[in-house]
């Protein structure tokens, strides 16, 4: 049985967007939606007791919450199964737990306790960087479908010891189901230090570290089967910045973060991290187990 795609709700705007591109997403997979809403109102209500309704009046909130989203993802796609969850208990906790049997997590980039200055939610932060399945934070301002996009295109960010990533993977299996080309990017690097002022050697460091660059990418791509639309591409620059500066023109980021056996809390990496706070698009943070060393 395949697994359903969750997507966080709290009943802000950047949540419901997070529905509408969830609901494509879900269509796209053939597979169910989960829509699931976390919030302690034990801990905050106690045994309070509603007089009308008879429940504590925030359960009450989280089941409308959850209602309202579930009905907006059918009447987007009305053959969609949709699964509604409320749980009492931190959203970020409930939504990592529910990510252990999901295919991919659908969060939106801030929510109803947001603040405008924040580039990212706290919850939206720690999901990616916790969840043992693919994340999508949904960011930029054509984030509120899957498809068709707008861009035509999904951007692939490669990193360091990418053979075999579930990155490439997720990437090449999204750009398919969207039938659009993948762009595979790498940064590269010209340490300062190896530069120098003689016209004579100007540009040897450089052409060195970019075919580095050249032969990392084929190496994260060998095993990306023949028929797949992939298109690569080296840029100069830190990586963090070519992959924001880049994403204006992609309906997707994807980026790996490796995940360390024995190790707690936040697990994101410097470019995830830096793309989640920058990115135009909406971004895929992918989990990749790595052993302790």
């Amino acid at each position: 049985m395949e697994l359903p795609l969750v997507v966080g709700v709290d009943g802000s705007e950047p949540s419901l967007r997070a529905v509408d591109w969830a609901a494509d997403e879900a269509v796209l997979r053939k597979v169910a939606l989960r829509v699931v809403y976390g919030s302690l109102w034990e801990r905050y209500e106690g045994g309070s007791l509603s007089a009308d309704l008879g429940k504590p009046s925030e359960e009450v909130l989280a089941q409308d919450v959850v209602d309202h989203a579930a009905k907006r993802a059918l009447a987007r796609h009305p053959h969609l199964t949709v699964v509604r969850v409320v749980l009492p208990e931190e959203p970020e906790y409930a939504l990592v737990r529910e990510g252990r049997q999901a295919s991919a997590l659908v969060v939106g980039s801030r929510g109803r306790s947001g603040i405008a200055e924040f580039l990212l939610g706290s919850v939206s932060l720690s999901v990616a960087a916790q969840a043992d399945c693919p994340v999508i934070v949904l960011r930029g301002s054509h984030d509120k479908q899957a498809v068709p996009g707008a861009r035509g295109r999904i951007l692939l960010g490669v990193g360091e010891d990418a053979t075999e990533s579930p990155a490439v993977r997720f990437a090449v299996d999204e750009a398919r189901r969207r039938e659009v080309p993948l762009e595979a990017v790498r940064a590269w690097r010209c340490p300062a230090h190896e530069t120098t002022d003689h016209p004579l050697m100007a540009g040897e460091p450089a052409r060195l570290h970019e075919e580095r660059a050249v032969e990392a990418l084929e190496w994260a791509l060998k095993d990306v089967p023949a028929d797949a639309d992939v298109r690569r591409r080296t840029v100069e620059g830190p990586a963090r910045k070519v992959l924001a500066d880049l994403s204006h023109e992609a309906d997707l980021l994807v980026v790996g973060a490796k995940r360390r056996e024995g190790h707690f809390g936040i697990q994101l990496g410097r470019v995830a991290h830096a793309v989640l706070h920058h990115s135009a698009c909406p971004v895929a943070v992918v989990p990749q187990k790595v052993r302790a060393q």
